[in-house]
């Protein structure tokens, strides 16, 4: 099963920043998703913009205040959930790209915007509490400083260095804090109106703030449910190496190489090339053209399987190619033998990769989950069932993927047809119109597929060095390489929940409250690495049965877990500073740093001492290891020394040219 790359929150959906080398030697893809754009409705006049019902009042996340430019663009835009991620390799090694204008946030999203404001009203007390309390109760109850009963409330210190709001707060004072009528829900003041209205003057005030407990909960709401989707997703990957991997070592080295094989020549092509959709169904979806979302959908699920022949060619013949590569025969047979039998779900994967940009684009970002989570335990299950149950050996493991793969869009339309209120809104029927005008989406796609294949190899190529010592070394490098990436799904989705909270918070030009938010984020990141590191550590001569039932590779296994272990805590460290950098919008000087660390320091390194000085599985996790160390400790250092209010300020100027 693929392992794709990861570089991505149920709120948010994709990056607009490109790296400066690419947009120097690619086409400008907003405006090619414009000129696209505007050639599809000129060929369907007839195609009516179909707006969304609610007031422009709700059209924002923790939307920037009047006293900045740039006032009506949804900050939203400027880091969304990338799409494209997944559960597989670590590094995201170039930025993504996407454009942000003409992106309006989805119904669900502007409903989840107002309520966090509506909450930060709440708390800095714009507005009364949600619950109001009745007078006899003013003495049986504790007070906390967010409680606003009346005169006897506790008065913070940034309250007491804050001037009281006038015009459309009232007079702001300790004896009359808040205007509204005292028995309804926040005072009777949470319309959307009115809380627009208070978050934009607070803003300019400087009234609002939050704290750690505050930060902590919006973190932990917002990764929750990406730990749980990750989690699934690499499921599907684990499950055939822990079935294979008691076959044999042959086997469990089979079924890596094989994995490494069709991310590189296959799985990343197809997400790569599905980055365009980020950008073009955005686009449609916040014009009010929905039904033009249907048609680009269209045109990838063709384009992808069209490039599925090359893919299809290379994997038939993977046998001989693998060979002539790796100096195992037995495992490049079986390996290539996965290919080919893995192949009969790849054009259900490029289905769904498509599909499920159609769906985010509409901010349905719960459906992969909910597919997952049918699909995942279903995989394992067909795993035990065709290897062990059946009989059928190492072939029942490339079966039972191939048999997922098509599952997942199959599971995916299910939900849009019969479990989504609007999903079908923008589906437009089967036509030949997505036969035409591939060129838009091909250049888009151009820089997607370059970023993701980079990434792919950074970390793929270990898996290919390591059969050049082995068999055996080879089976414990699967095992590894399955461990890391597993610990990988918890610090991933919290970097991603840190990079959605502080790029929301520095849209909304609140640079203290993004401080704090980013310092929960390293806090939670550092107790994840512990964790990490203690659970690799302690059991590391208990998980290695799971893979395998070889002594020689558990051994091998047991003896660099400690090290793998030991780079758990730079992991976490690294995963939180590259999402801290996207939520600034600085990932570009991220992606220069993993290019160069990986690249030019872990490479060398790893092959150096893996073949060079003999150290053989050991040289070439050292390599990865001090990398790690390296990402983290550049980047903590350039965000220590960020200029905060700058990156508010150039937030704001990006809000600005997308509202022009």
């Amino acid at each position: 099963m693929a392992t794709p790359p990861k570089n991505l929150s149920t709120l948010e959906r994709v990056t607009s920043v490109t790296s400066r080398a690419f947009s120097r030697s690619l086409p400008d893809f907003s405006p090619i998703a414009q000129a696209s754009l505007a050639r599809d409705i000129e060929e369907d006049p007839e195609d009516a913009v179909e707006s969304e019902s609610e007031p422009d009042s709700e059209t924002s996340t923790l939307r920037p205040s009047t006293s900045a430019p740039g006032r009506g663009q949804s900050f939203a835009g400027l880091y969304r959930r990338p799409s494209f991620v997944g559960a597989g390799n670590r590094a995201t090694v170039l930025p993504h790209l996407l454009s942000t204008e003409h992106e309006r946030l989805s119904k669900q999203e502007r409903r989840q915007a107002l309520e966090e404001e509506r909450s930060l009203l709440r708390d800095n007390n714009i507005i009364p509490p949600k619950h109001p309390q009745a007078a006899s109760d003013d003495g049986s109850r504790r007070k906390s400083i967010f409680h606003i009963p009346g005169g006897d409330r506790k008065v913070t210190r940034d309250e007491e260095a804050t001037p009281a709001l006038d015009g459309a707060f009232g007079a702001v004072s300790e004896a009359t804090p808040l205007l509204g009528d005292p028995n309804l829900p926040y005072g009777g003041q949470d319309d959307p109106e009115t809380i627009n209205q208070k978050w934009e003057e607070a803003v300019a005030a400087g009234m609002i703030h939050t704290t750690w407990q505050r930060e902590a909960k919006v973190i932990a709401r917002y990764a929750a449910p990406l730990m749980v989707t990750f989690i699934l997703q690499y499921s599907l990957t684990v499950a055939s190496i822990f079935t294979v991997g008691h076959i044999g070592t042959v086997e469990l080295g089979a079924v890596s190489l094989a994995s490494m094989s069709a991310n590189i020549t296959g799985y990343a092509l197809y997400q790569g090339l599905a980055t365009s959709l980020d950008t073009l169904c955005a686009q449609a979806y916040g014009s009010g053209r929905r039904k033009l979302v249907g048609l680009q959908m269209q045109r990838m699920i063709y384009f992808l399987w069209a490039i599925t022949l090359p893919i299809a060619i290379i994997w038939i013949f993977a046998e001989n190619i693998l060979i002539a590569l790796v100096p195992e025969p037995e495992v490049a047979k079986l390996a290539g033998l996965y290919l080919r039998v893995v192949l009969a779900g790849a054009p259900g994967y490029a289905a769904f990769e498509a599909g499920k940009r159609y769906v985010q684009a509409q901010g349905l970002f719960s459906a992969s989950l909910y597919v997952l989570l049918f699909c995942a335990p279903f995989n394992a299950f067909m795993n035990w069932l065709f290897v062990w149950r059946f009989q059928w050996g190492f072939v029942g493991a490339p079966i039972a993927v191939a048999i997922t793969d098509n599952l997942l869009p199959v599971g995916l339309f299910i939900y849009v047809r019969f479990f989504s209120k609007s999903g079908m809104s923008c589906w437009n029927g089967f036509t030949k119109k997505a036969l035409q005008n591939w060129g838009p989406m091909v250049k888009l796609a151009l820089p997607g597929v370059v970023m993701i294949e980079a990434e792919v190899l950074a970390f793929e190529v270990l898996t290919f060095a390591a059969s050049y010592f082995g068999t055996t070394t080879l089976a414990a490098q699967s095992v590894l390489a399955t461990l890391t990436s597993l610990t990988f799904q918890i610090p991933f989705p919290l970097s991603i929940a840190g990079s959605t909270r502080v790029a929301n918070l520095i849209g909304a030009t609140l640079a203290d409250a993004a401080k704090v938010s980013t310092k929960v984020t390293f806090s939670a990141a550092v107790i994840v690495g512990i964790l990490n590191v203690t659970l690799l550590s302690a059991l590391k001569d208990y998980i290695p049965h799971l893979f395998t039932s070889d002594a020689e590779v558990i051994r091998i296994v047991s003896d660099i877990l400690p090290l793998c272990a030991a780079f758990q805590l730079f992991d976490a460290l690294a995963a939180a500073c590259n999402g801290i950098l996207r939520g600034l919008g600085r990932q570009e000087f991220g992606g220069y740093v993993q290019l160069f660390c990986y690249y030019l320091f872990a490479m060398p390194i790893s092959f150096g001492t893996a073949f060079g000085a003999g150290w053989g599985l050991w040289g070439l996790w050292t390599g990865v290891a001090l990398a790690l160390g390296l990402v983290a400790a550049v980047e903590f250092v350039y965000l220590a020394r960020t200029d905060w209010q700058r990156s508010v300020e150039e937030a704001t100027a990006r809000n600005m040219e997308g509202g022009l």
